[in-house]
């Protein structure tokens, strides 16, 4: 795949194909501390934060480093009515389009603020095995570069272990993204 980059996370270890090995640690809790006492969690789409998400998804790119956002640009009733309850849907398998598997919106906080948005991906299709893989993630401009996506991916990690049906987890990078070829 000439655009991309493939990975291939085991239990505990990850590879990139035609690359090297390396461990990749994988903690056992869901929090972790990250700079001094901020806290930074993932924590599902939900009705609850309905207004910081929807600040969020807004101002994510429509397709930015291979992280898709359809919802970029949508209204505030479509999100709260059409968009928030089909991810919440979606991540219990409910309404999905045909050949589409459930996938869960996980977005990445720290204390009150959204500082990322990652999406896991129950299983794979054929296509996603060639494609998008199980995670996807995309962290906010002013965020970037302070460590928020390596930690996400751990924790985004440990979620995946509890979801996916496959004894790996695959992930794709595009060759020209140095940031996210440096976190996974």
């Amino acid at each position: 795949f000439a655009e991309e980059i493939w990975k291939v996370l085991k239990k505990k270890s990850c590879s990139f194909r035609n690359c090297h090995m390396r461990k990749f640690p994988v903690k056992g809790k869901a929090d972790l501390n990250y700079g001094g006492n901020d806290m930074l969690y993932l924590k599902e789409a939900n009705m609850e934060d309905l207004e910081q998400e929807y600040e969020f998804v807004t101002s994510t790119p429509e397709n930015e480093n291979g992280f898709t956002n359809p919802e970029a640009g949508c209204t505030k009733d479509e999100f709260t009515h059409k968009i928030l309850p089909g991810y919440i849907d979606a991540a219990k398998g409910i309404g999905l389009q045909e050949g589409w598997v459930p996938e869960t919106e996980f977005f990445l906080w720290e204390d009150n603020i959204i500082v990322g948005w990652f999406r896991i991906r129950h299983w794979l299709t054929d296509e996603l095995a060639k494609g998008a893989g199980h995670i996807g993630y995309g962290i906010k401009k002013e965020f970037r570069g302070k460590g928020y996506a390596s930690i996400g991916l751990k924790l985004a990690v440990e979620k995946a272990w509890q979801m996916i049906r496959e004894d790996e987890i695959y992930m794709s990078v595009h060759k020209d993204n140095p940031a996210s070829l440096k976190v996974q």
